[in-house]
């Protein structure tokens, strides 16, 4: 890849991971229009520059991850901070057992691109109405164990290429009657976790697999600090924009967004343009 190539896929990467539209079917679009071939170490890139966006939630929510008592009720610190962390490994769990036990099923499907269209028109039909069905008059931000893991589980149906593990926990969320801002507050949390736990990852079989080459290859160093910059930067940009817009106008706009981009990609598809995923 090259320099203009690397910034507008992070900054794809950076838009969307945390918004309700699916990176998945942003990132088709992307590298289909920019002609990027799949190689080894773009797969390597698009996962691990998702670093950079994890680093943006830890930066906007510091006083949450290392001062969770400074919102607690009466709560020590070392207690406040243990139901902090206990309640995201709580919410990642479900993912990670499912991940684990369903793991062909999701591989095989990652190229589907018809799959990935349809997705993004069903949730985004869905979240046209989300707010009427789930969140009417909620006034609620407690986080509890048992809400902590039913939005873990919600978080399972992202496994679907296309449906948005930030759509499937902030409507999790909701469905447990946190506000908008709580529910998405919390997927961010819980996205720091289920990010760190796929970049290391992809690092190590890249170290253990005989590519940890790729690393030393030409600007491919280079390559990953300045997409994960980018992305980070533009993170920060897209969840500080997100928080304020869902909390004063809810979700329908996101909708009637994945409707449009799932469209695209059917028409691209009937029109003989050929879309491909990450491999």
């Amino acid at each position: 890849m090259d320099l203009l190539e690397t910034v507008i896929i992070a900054i794809v990467e950076g838009l969307t991971e945390f918004l309700p539209v699916s990176s998945t079917g942003h990132m088709i679009i992307a590298q289909s229009l920019l002609g990027v071939e799949s190689t080894p170490f773009v797969k390597a890139f698009t996962v691990i520059i998702q670093f950079g966006a994890i680093l943006s939630v830890i930066c906007l929510y510091w006083k949450r991850f290392f001062y969770p008592n400074a919102e607690s009720r009466g709560e020590s610190y070392w207690h406040s901070m243990f139901n902090f962390y206990a309640r995201l490994v709580v919410g990642v769990l479900p993912a990670v057992v499912l991940g684990l036990a369903f793991n062909d099923f999701i591989e095989s499907n990652l190229g589907n691109v018809q799959l990935v269209a349809w997705m993004l028109i069903i949730g985004g039909i869905f979240m046209l109405f989300c707010d009427r069905i789930f969140n009417k008059g909620s006034e609620d931000t407690k986080l509890t164990y048992k809400r902590a893991f039913i939005i873990g589980l919600v978080q399972c149906i992202s496994m679907i290429p296309g449906v948005s593990r930030s759509m499937s926990t902030i409507v999790g969320g909701m469905s447990q009657r946190l506000t908008r801002k709580a529910a998405a507050e919390f997927s961010f949390f819980l996205a720091v976790p289920t990010m760190l736990g796929a970049t290391c990852l992809e690092m190590y079989k890249m170290l253990t697999h005989g590519s940890g080459s790729l690393l030393t290859q030409g600007n491919n160093l280079e390559t990953l600090i300045i997409g994960s910059v980018v992305a980070f930067v533009v993170a920060i940009l897209a969840i500080k924009f997100f928080i304020n817009y869902v909390t004063k106008y809810g979700f329908a706009a996101f909708g009637w967004y994945r409707i449009i981009v799932g469209i695209i990609i059917i028409a691209c598809g009937l029109m003989g343009v050929e879309m491909k995923m990450v491999d």
